[in-house]
């Protein structure tokens, strides 16, 4: 099921009076959480954020998960009254590899939560001696290396523990039905999409048994609780599907659905994300595979981007240079933008030195500069998916703060010798809006 981004009518909140289904989704990101309210043929009706309440369990461990439930409940009362009745279908996104052990009975955490970007190292080495070699399991932050490392510290009886991530407990409290999650969050924790199933070297783990059970993105799971729905004002038939990751929600809100097309966000870093007929695998380069239905969101991270032009050049500076700029004409200077040592995608290599010399005496012709050998790793990078077996990109969409600069987006034309252009929809709310849309539509 296709949907093509739409903006909404206003930058107001609430744009109007419907009187047809609408669908719901909620992104938990890093600092805050967003809602979009969507229509069937995708224009947002309402929207809004919050950021997380600051609450703590001691005077040093943040209270994760209430901050996180007490969001949710926020977003639902930020969701206008006269349009909670219209509300068909919800689901929401969460950060990769954010993972929490419950009570499989209680559905109440028996351990603090593991953050995305956490690392437990000390699970790595037995990771490493059960997963497939460059697995996406194989890095210290995985879901699989969290479960390890709580497995493997705590003491307490594991009888009962459950393991979800972020998404999957936060649309529990919704639906009411414990372990269930979604092929793109179970992912880092060893689940096999092409397969559809758990792979039996993880099978054969004693900690296998806290897995939970797998379903697509956008499945139906079932009806809202009633408590919730009462509370809230949405209709009976209001159903509840399945999830999927922050960054896949930002991909699906770009609109990019056929092979081919990809989604390039220039924020502090410069990440690409293809759809692809194939899958491709290689943690030396830190490139793993999503499955989207019957095809595969390919994706790799680079060290490079906006993050280094902010520590050059005010946003003023940036603006007012980048006008200057001939963007058909090729920067002689070739540079390799990085904040610190170390780079991973498309050059495996940390212990690479930034190179940000020499400095020519005009802030226009280094700003070129600058921003063509961003461009030039871009073009590196599909062309190191391509290599690996992806299909070719045809057409980029970018999302992130890069997208407003009109100068690099020219230049990243003329580089990558592809269309370019701003994705309408770059939110993660508005593809977790999608995909109740199509959760409700099964």
């Amino acid at each position: 099921m296709m949907m093509n981004p739409r903006s909404s009518k206003d930058d107001g909140e609430f744009s109007g009076q419907v009187g047809h289904r609408l669908y719901l989704g909620m992104d938990f990101g890093t600092s805050g959480a967003r809602f979009a309210l969507i229509d069937k043929q995708g224009t947002i009706q309402a929207q809004g954020k919050r950021e997380y309440p600051l609450l703590h369990m001691n005077e040093e461990t943040m209270d994760w998960v209430s901050s996180w439930k007490m969001t949710l409940f926020s977003l639902l009362e930020d969701v206008p009254v006269s349009l909670r009745p219209l509300i068909a279908s919800i689901s929401l996104d969460g950060t990769s590899a954010t993972t929490i052990i419950v009570d499989s009975t209680t559905g109440e955490p028996l351990w603090r939560p593991f953050l995305y970007n956490e690392s437990c190292p000390d699970a790595l080495p037995l990771v490493k001696s059960i997963a497939p070699a460059n697995h996406t399991v194989c890095t210290g932050s995985s879901t699989l290396c969290k479960l390890v490392s709580w497995w493997n510290s705590d003491d307490s009886n594991k009888e009962q523990a459950l393991l979800l991530h972020q998404a999957d407990w936060l649309l529990w409290l919704l639906h009411g039905k414990l372990g269930i999650s979604d092929y793109n969050n179970a992912l880092k924790v060893g689940y096999d999409p092409e397969l559809d199933s758990y792979p039996s070297w993880l099978l054969s783990q004693p900690y296998s048994r806290v897995l939970p059970s797998v379903k697509a993105p956008g499945a139906l799971i079932g009806y809202l609780k009633e408590d919730i729905r009462s509370q809230f004002g949405f209709p009976k038939d209001c159903v509840v599907c399945t999830g999927t990751t922050d960054s896949i929600a930002a991909f699906l809100a770009a609109g990019a659905t056929q092979p081919g097309k990809a989604v390039t966000s220039l924020g502090s870093t410069l990440a690409i994300k293809l759809l692809s007929t194939s899958r491709i695998e290689d943690a030396r380069f830190g490139v793993y595979s999503h499955r989207l239905d019957d095809k595969w969101l390919v994706g790799g991270a680079s060290n490079t981007g906006g993050a280094v032009l902010r520590q050059i050049f005010t946003d003023e500076q940036l603006e007012e240079l980048s006008e200057q700029i001939n963007p058909m004409e090729a920067s002689p200077l070739d540079y390799y933008p990085l904040l610190a040592v170390g780079e991973r995608f498309p050059v495996a290599d940390p212990k690479m030195l930034p190179r940000l010399q020499p400095r020519p005496e005009s802030n226009v012709e280094y700003l070129h500069g600058i921003l063509e050998s961003i461009a030039r790793i871009e073009a590196e990078g599909y062309s190191l998916l391509k290599e690996m077996g992806a299909t070719q990109a045809d057409e980029v969409f970018t999302a992130g703060g890069g997208a407003k600069n009109n100068t690099w987006t020219k230049i990243r034309e003329r580089v990558l010798g592809l269309p370019v252009r701003r994705a309408v929809q770059t939110e993660a709310a508005y593809g977790a809006a999608f995909l109740a849309l199509k959760g409700a539509a099964l």
